[in-house]
């Protein structure tokens, strides 16, 4: 979703209102000191009248991140769904404020089935009686994005449709210029927030967004998932409708399961809670370390349970993907802990993580020394992904370091899975399970296939670019003649140096000049050319004068700087 600075007038008048009440919204939460320092007093021209002093002392008394939390609730779809992304990056903002933002669901009421049916006829082009035998007008559930209908097909085919609400697209839009307006000022005026830069995450939110407003992404990413499955029979995917499916409705098959969570009916119905976390963590496993394809929010609520303990995902709206470069990586972490190899550990997370200026190698490496003691040395049973990611984000934030997006996603989607399994079944071992998979992704490294491919990728890249350098190289030589090259050089660290080249430059003309007027006026002595001042030539005795005032200035100079 492309972001549109506001500044232009018309952009201004169109945002005003909106943007009045996000300012005004902070400042009711206490946040009236950061609202001060963005220098943004003309969008509060009204408003403040309405929030009693003792409303706001009330509120105060809350933490700082139970403040946000609230102010995001109120402030609607657009900030729910940041604080629910936000939630899951404390790589980004302080672990505080992501458990607090973790808190905060979609609990948004309903919209009117009468713009239910107007959204899909309009996108499906045919009355809905047309396209379906039944629909529900009270909806299953209701988010900021959306909401959940039952339906029947006309083919028979019981589903779920999920409807985006009536101008949401344009909310978002308006609310994320603001915000990035916001964060920009943020970054200007608010020295100790602007290292996170919020303009960043802003723009990085906006990407998010825009995929999970499209439903077709998520049809897509179903329909991939689903692929990676076939024939697995402990796996089931609910089938996606394409008929029914647009950017704004999704259709999808519906699915009478058990949630995850509810583990008394899980024993009713006679279901092996040992099979079914046993096999929940293979498949989280399978999808990162072999397809690199994952879902990225396996909750109970995203994990339905059918007969036969078979295990079925819904709702594919967050996915994570990762190269097989950064598996690799990962697993070389895992593998470290397994084998307890400290530098293994050390090497594998230095190439995991990223940084915007380099940071303190020794200090890192003696953190990251006192993180695997804090870990490595624990039986492999009792380690929890969830406490170790927890303590790692905190060892990142401390040096300003960050996780990949997808990198993050991927530890998160593995503790989830992991939580869901222990509940089901105390004496899961995550780590142990994991094994397998590390060492397939350590053995295939040495597989013929692999090293020739990656050979012949490289040979590829080398001989394309061999290609090219001709080329390039023309190009440049034709802006040369052309003049259109310009070479720009920038010295650096030689500033004191070209001072005191100046300043003996200037010693050295001075001197000179000195030097001249005595020699001039001496020669004008000589000539007993008039004027006479005292039987001299006044010509003569005032160039003496001057050279004796420069001379004197310039051995005061020199004495003064201490290098005679």
């Amino acid at each position: 979703m492309q972001i549109h600075k506001i500044g232009v007038v018309s952009r201004t008048y169109r945002h005003i209102n909106r943007y009045r009440q996000i300012l005004t919204i902070l400042f009711k939460y206490g946040f009236g000191d950061l609202v001060d320092r963005l220098h943004v007093g003309q969008y509060l021209e009204i408003g403040m009248q309405m929030i009693s002093r003792s409303r706001r002392e009330r509120v105060e008394k809350l933490t700082r991140s139970e403040r946000i939390r609230m102010a995001f609730e109120e402030l609607g779809s657009t900030f729910i769904k940041l604080a629910q992304i936000l939630s899951t990056r404390p790589d980004l903002i302080p672990p505080e404020f992501a458990q607090e933002l973790a808190k905060l669901q979609d609990h948004v009421p309903p919209f009117p089935f009468a713009q239910v049916r107007e959204i899909v006829e309009a996108e499906l082009k045919a009355p809905i009686e047309e396209k379906f035998q039944h629909f529900e007008e009270t909806p299953l559930a209701a988010a900021s994005i959306g909401q959940v209908h039952r339906a029947r097909l006309q083919s028979g085919e019981e589903v779920v449709v999920k409807v985006q609400r009536p101008g949401i697209r344009r909310q978002i839009e308006v609310d994320l210029e603001i915000l990035l307006h916001i964060a920009t000022l943020i970054e200007r005026h608010v020295e100790e927030l602007g290292n996170q830069r919020p303009a960043r995450i802003v723009e990085e939110f906006a990407r998010t967004l825009e995929k999970e407003i499209d439903y077709t992404v998520e049809a897509y990413h179903t329909e991939r998932f689903a692929h990676q499955f076939v024939g697995n029979a402990t796996v089931y995917v609910p089938r996606i409708y394409r008929e029914a499916t647009t950017e704004r409705i999704l259709t999808m098959e519906y699915i009478p399961g058990i949630k995850a969570s509810e583990v008394a009916a899980l024993d009713q119905q006679g279901f092996d809670r040992k099979i079914i976390a046993s096999r929940g963590t293979d498949l989280i496993l399978e999808q990162v370390f072999q397809h690199g394809f994952f879902h990225a929010d396996p909750h109970p609520g995203n994990v339905f349970l059918l007969p036969g303990n078979v295990i079925c995902y819904l709702d594919f709206g967050m996915m994570g993907s990762v190269d097989r470069q950064a598996r690799d990586n990962f697993a070389d972490l895992v593998y470290g802990y397994v084998c307890r190899n400290e530098s293994q550990i050390a090497q594998a997370l230095l190439k995991i993580i990223e940084w915007d200026a380099e940071p303190d190698r020794r200090a890192l490496e003696k953190d990251i020394a006192d993180f695997i003691a804090m870990y490595l040395y624990h039986p492999l049973k009792e380690l929890r992904i969830a406490n170790i990611s927890k303590a790692l984000l905190a060892l990142i934030t401390r040096h300003r370091l960050r996780l990949p997006p997808d990198i993050f996603l991927m530890i998160k989607a593995l503790a989830t899975a992991e939580g869901v399994g222990v509940a089901l079944d105390p004496d899961l071992d995550m780590v142990e399970k994991a094994a397998p998979f590390i060492k397939r992704i350590k053995i295939e490294r040495l597989h013929p296939r692999r090293i020739i491919g990656e050979f012949l990728d490289s040979g590829g890249d080398l001989i394309q670019l061999l290609k090219e350098i001709p080329g390039e190289m023309s190009d440049i030589l034709k802006q040369v003649k052309q003049g259109k090259v310009k070479i720009n050089f920038e010295h650096r660290g030689l500033e004191n140096f070209t001072f005191h080249v100046d300043r003996s430059s200037n010693r050295i003309a001075f001197s000179l000049l000195i030097s001249s007027l005595i020699i001039g006026s001496s020669l004008i002595i000589r000539t007993e050319i008039g004027p006479y001042l005292f039987g001299f030539p006044l010509l003569g005795l005032l160039g003496f004068t001057i050279a004796g005032i420069f001379g004197i200035w310039l051995l005061i100079s020199i004495l003064r700087s201490g290098r005679l």
